[in-house]
């Protein structure tokens, strides 16, 4: 099996997608910090962005579909990691630690 193969196939790229998926869901359950948390959220929308691309070279009559639901992705994954690294900053500033089970203090 040729590497084109495996290229112009749409299994080998939605593999891909699903482990930096699972990989992410992983990442964001086990981690107790919220820099690896956040770090688990990147990869998360790493495989949907994947995903995405993967049905729209394959499957979409209009190619342009997929690309704009990524760029999508790519906000919303800036706008997280500028938003959860000021949290985390500001969490840092109060409690000297960025782990997550010593804000359990947090009232709200």
């Amino acid at each position: 099996m040729s590497v084109l193969t495996l290229y112009n196939n749409l299994d080998t790229f939605l593999v891909i997608g699903a482990f930096l998926f699972g990989m992410g869901v992983y990442g964001i359950v086990t981690r107790k910090t919220f820099i690896g948390m956040l770090i688990a959220a990147e990869l998360l929308l790493a495989g949907a962005s994947v995903n995405f691309m993967a049905f729209n070279r394959f499957t979409a009559p209009d190619p342009v579909t997929g690309q704009v639901f990524t760029l999508f992705i790519m906000a919303i994954a800036a706008a997280e990691a500028a938003i959860g690294l000021s949290i985390v900053i500001a969490i840092y500033h109060h409690f000297k630690s960025i782990d997550a089970e010593d804000t359990v203090q947090l009232k709200g």
